[in-house]
C-alpha cells in the first residue's frame, strides 16, 4: 500500500486528539482534527464558522436548519439549497472532504464520523480511545483549571453530543468495539503505549499484503 490513514474516535478527556498527534508525529504525517473543518469549508464553499458550530453536534431541528440555510445563502432566493437541512449538507461536505483527504495521503484524522467515512477503504486503521470517567475528570479538572464537578458535566455532554452524532449520522454505535480495530484505554497504556500498539497492528496489516 502506498500509505496509510488512521482514524480515530475518542471520548472526551481520554487524550484522543493526543494520541493522534503523537501518532502523526511519530510518522511523519497530518493530524486533522480542526483543521479538516477547514479543509471542508475550502472544498464546498461554506464558511468556517458554520463548520465550528455543527462540528460533531447533531441538529435535529428542520426549523433551525432553515433559518441557518436562508442565512449561509442569501435568502430565500437559493431554493434549490433548500431541499435539505444544513447540518446533512454540513456532514455531506466534510464526509466528502475526509475521502479526498484519504486518497492523497497518509495521515491521522480524529473524530467526525471518519472510520465510517473509510469504511470501505482498505488502508485504513480504526481506532477509539477510551478511559475511566475518574481518569477523564482529573484531565479536564487540570487541563482547563475548572472543578471535578463541571468538568464532569462537560465530559458527559460532550461524550452525549458525539455518541448523538456518530449515531444520528452513521446508524452505527459511538464507541462499539466492532466499529473499530483497536479499542484502547488511555489510562491503563498511557498515549506512548497506544501509539505503539497502533503502530504494530498496522505492522500486521503490512503482512497480510
Amino acid at each position: 500500500m502506498s500509505h496509510y490513514v488512521f482514524t480515530i474516535g475518542r471520548e472526551f478527556g481520554s487524550g484522543g486528539k493526543d494520541v493522534g498527534v503523537a501518532l502523526a508525529k511519530r510518522l511523519g504525517i497530518k493530524c486533522y482534527d480542526k483543521e479538516l473543518l477547514k479543509e471542508a469549508s475550502k472544498e464546498s464553499g461554506y464558511c468556517a464558522e458554520i463548520f465550528e458550530n455543527h462540528d460533531e453536534k447533531p441538529t435535529n431541528s428542520f426549523l433551525y436548519s432553515l433559518v441557518m440555510d436562508t442565512y449561509s445563502f442569501g435568502g430565500y432566493s437559493s431554493a434549490p439549497f433548500l431541499d435539505m437541512p444544513l447540518n446533512h449538507k454540513i456532514f455531506l461536505a466534510q464526509f466528502d472532504t475526509i475521502k479526498k483527504i484519504a486518497e492523497k495521503e497518509s495521515c491521522v484524522i480524529v473524530g467526525r464520523c471518519a472510520d465510517y467515512a473509510l469504511a470501505d477503504t482498505s488502508n485504513c486503521i480504526h481506532v477509539f480511545i477510551h478511559a475511566s470517567l475518574d481518569y477523564r475528570m482529573n484531565r479536564i479538572s487540570k487541563k482547563l483549571a475548572m472543578p471535578a464537578n463541571k468538568a464532569r458535566d462537560m465530559i458527559q455532554k460532550t461524550d452525549k453530543q458525539r455518541a448523538s452524532y456518530y449515531n444520528y449520522y452513521t446508524s452505527k454505535k459511538w464507541g462499539d468495539s466492532r466499529s473499530y480495530h483497536l479499542t484502547l484505554d488511555s489510562e491503563k497504556i498511557g498515549i506512548d503505549g497506544c501509539v505503539d500498539l497502533i503502530l504494530g497492528y498496522q505492522e500486521q496489516m503490512k503482512k497480510q499484503f
